[in-house]
């Protein structure tokens, strides 16, 4: 059997793989290992409502206490579950799935996501049915809901706050919003708007069945429509429940994670905030957040694909700011999770202290041409010791030196080996690519 927490919570499509049963045991187990007083948010899908109720029974069952903070973005949640003293969040989100897809995503006492290790019990108890009669509370000893009606303007103060404790505004600045029929539709746009921004915003209204269809943060061509009809300087797009971003240009070039993290980090480092020194980002990230952060004088420490793991880096080594190509960043000092909110605010913060527009300030990272192909296989490890698989993978190193890079993946969920190549031209990386593919392909 699958393990039910994925990278990101327990994740399935609404009502046939993640239940109301299965929400309801999630709701007894976190008032059963986290505490009584749970937080709960979701997103905009329309199983959202289904599944809050669902949680939070199994939590009220327990004889715990369900904060109800309704429609949310998830960094708003870790955040909270802070600053309301709770015991531990519930965020019911599929992130950027499609909107048949839900999810249950737990937070403990600090905002931080559950480790394995508490996962697996958790896990082990739904299996086991959940709380058993003899442990549940009766009568008058049962839990309540509790509504949490400033739960949307608490974490937008927050997020405005850590601007303005910079001395920064956004005085003539022109944003287009594409907030993906999602959480964000809540926050971001009021946000950028208290900092003196001028906002235009779509896909701000909601049906349940419409959040990440052809819009947010995997979607970018009506961002860039809005930008080039109304002339914005910037273009920002979130995913549904918003703890990630991505963003275009004047002229709608994309802005990734890792282009972000690039001007953020050196913007850290140039005010002395850069925690050791070192920026934290996966070993998917582009080649040129690595050479732009090499130049600036600065180190990058790469992990696991999943800021999961970018946020277990983080915390050993105490570093202050971390992400992901996919825009997924993670600003330790103002949040304990990815936060899209706050990261596109201290990008722009970034870029105005740089005195420039938004595509000179990216022009810090070039990026690489970047190819990837995905080769399914009988066995996926199998490519870890196939000699002529690392003789294909040596040979287009050597060939590429420093102006390229090799990455074999196995991946985490289907029968497949990713092969990863980064080159100084998109010619290169295709042709390198393509030659260990057919290698891969041919011996495993």
């Amino acid at each position: 059997m699958a393990r039910l927490f994925g990278t990101d919570g327990v994740r399935g499509v609404a009502n046939t793989e993640l239940t109301c049963d299965l929400a309801f045991k999630l709701g007894q187990a976190a008032a059963c290992f986290q505490g009584k007083t749970i937080l709960i948010g979701k997103d905009t899908r329309l199983s959202g409502d289904m599944l809050e109720s669902c949680v939070a029974a199994g939590v009220m069952s327990m004889g715990g206490t369900a904060l109800m903070a309704g429609i949310i973005p998830t960094p708003a949640i870790a955040l909270l579950v802070r600053e309301l003293c709770c015991d531990g969040g519930v965020m019911i989100s599929a992130s950027h799935n499609p909107p048949e897809y839900n999810g249950i995503k737990l937070f403990d006492s600090k905002g931080f996501k559950l480790p394995d290790a508490i996962e697996d019990e958790i896990e082990s108890f739904v299996l086991e049915g959940g709380a058993g009669a003899h442990c549940l509370p009766a009568g008058d000893a049962v839990g309540v809901i509790v509504p949490v009606d400033e739960a949307c303007e608490m974490y937008i103060e927050h997020a405005v706050s850590t601007i303005e404790e910079q001395n920064i505004n956004f005085d003539g600045l022109k944003v287009a919003l594409d907030v993906g029929h999602g959480a964000s539709c809540m926050t971001s746009a009021e946000a950028l708007r208290r900092l003196g921004a001028e906002v235009v915003v779509i896909n701000e209204d909601f049906n349940g069945t419409d959040i990440n269809v052809q819009c947010g943060s995997t979607h970018l061509e009506p961002l860039r429509e809005l930008v080039a009809q109304t002339g914005a300087d910037v273009g920002i797009a979130h995913d549904g429940d918003a703890d990630r971003v991505m963003l275009v240009d004047a002229q709608g070039n994309e802005i990734d994670g890792d282009m972000v993290e690039a001007v953020c980090a050196i913007d850290l480092k140039n005010r002395g905030l850069l925690a050791h020194n070192t920026a934290v980002s996966t070993v998917m990230c582009n080649l040129g957040l690595s050479h732009a952060l090499r130049d600036a004088g600065i180190d990058l420490i790469q992990t696991k694909v999943g800021d999961r793991y970018v946020l277990e880096a983080m915390r050993e080594g105490g570093f202050v700011i971390g992400g992901e190509q996919s825009g997924h960043m993670i600003f330790l000092e103002h949040n304990s999770t990815g936060d899209g909110l706050v990261t596109a605010l201290q990008f722009l913060a970034a870029c105005q202290r740089m005195g420039s527009s938004i595509a000179e300030a990216t022009a810090v990272m070039t990026r690489f041409p970047q190819t990837l192909i995905n080769v399914r296989v009988k066995d996926k490890h199998a490519v870890e010791d196939n000699a002529s698989v690392q003789k294909a993978v040596s040979l287009a190193e050597a060939e590429l030196g420093d102006s390229g890079r090799v990455l074999l993946r196995a991946s985490g969920t289907e029968p497949v080996v990713r092969v990863m190549v980064e080159a100084a031209s998109a010619e290169e990386a295709d042709r390198h690519a393509q030659a260990i593919a057919d290698v891969v392909a041919r011996e495993v």
